[in-house]
């Protein structure tokens, strides 16, 4: 491979505080309100991620089906939806990778994040979010997916100006 050695990125948990620059993690212990409904039989953790459809957009609820990748994992590109959120929640119990980079114009190796999601934690991206592509671990996985459907040009690929590589292990 010709060019500089691919950047190394190492996983951190997942945690709301350190997501915040990129969106929302969807778990229960990030509801603002938990209400008991159904007569006191079910608990709703309420308005967990600010879905934005974007103008003229409707929202669009999906089931993506992720094939497990393989560690280590060299990255060349991301993907943004500058129209819209898009919103990811696991539904096959396995963890998951998040990787991302800030809303912006610029897109470098070097300002990318890479969180470690436990099952059962979900993810909202803002609108205009850099983020890789479904990186399921353990097995196949399901992903139910809540994002923007109408016109207008809502997913951009581009590069990275380095290739990145995610090593094997966990956080």
């Amino acid at each position: 491979m010709n060019g500089p050695a691919p950047l190394p990125l190492s996983p951190r948990p997942l945690e709301a505080a350190a997501f915040a620059p990129y969106g929302q993690v969807i778990e229960p212990g990030a509801a603002r309100r938990v209400l008991e409904i159904n007569g006191g039989t079910a608990r709703r953790f309420h308005d967990l991620a600010r879905i934005e459809p974007g103008p003229e957009g409707r929202v669009l609820v999906s089931i993506f089906q992720a094939e497990p990748r393989q560690l280590p994992l060299l990255v060349t590109l991301m993907e943004h939806h500058p129209l819209g959120s898009q919103a990811f929640m696991p539904l096959s119990g396995r963890p998951y990778l998040v990787l991302v980079a800030a809303p912006g114009e610029e897109l470098r190796a070097a300002s990318l994040q890479l969180f470690l999601a436990a099952p059962g934690q979900g993810v909202n991206f803002n609108p205009g979010t850099w983020h890789h592509p479904l990186l399921a671990l353990e097995g196949p996985s399901d992903f139910l997916v809540i994002d923007r459907e109408g016109p207008g040009n809502n997913c951009e690929e581009r590069a990275l100006d380095q290739p990145c590589a995610i090593a094997a292990g966990r956080a």
